[in-house]
């Protein structure tokens, strides 16, 4: 037995408008993600609007602090597949760094919304 085309207009139109809506929510989510591995940031400089939230998520053995060097924020030690989210609402340039690993070193540098 066939579906009847209506029906299938029916999935075609649910799949579509799902399709749409999940593209305007992604389109909202002003999301970015720093991958720590190999004790280093994966993203070392990484430029967004302001209003935009950052997550580091820790994919190391070790554990790995995410530590701004100006104290505008400071994680908790991440074990490993734990992340630290931090959202930038000024524009300007934020360095950071891990306090457990000094020479691991990233900086987000925030611009203005348009």
């Amino acid at each position: 037995m066939s579906p009847s085309r209506s029906m299938i207009g029916a999935i075609v139109a649910t799949v579509t408008l799902l399709l749409v809506s999940g593209g305007a929510a992604r389109g909202q989510d002003q999301g970015a993600r720093v991958e720590i591995k190999a004790h280093g940031f994966g993203t070392p400089e990484l430029t967004v609007p302001a209003g935009t939230t950052v997550t580091w998520i820790n994919h190391d053995d070790d554990p790995h602090t995410v530590t701004s060097t100006a104290n505008d924020f400071r994680s908790p030690g991440l074990d490993t597949d734990e992340s630290y989210a931090y959202t930038f609402t000024r524009p300007g340039t934020y360095e950071y760094y891990c306090t457990l690993h000094p020479l691991m070193t990233g900086k987000v540098i925030v611009r203005s919304r348009s």
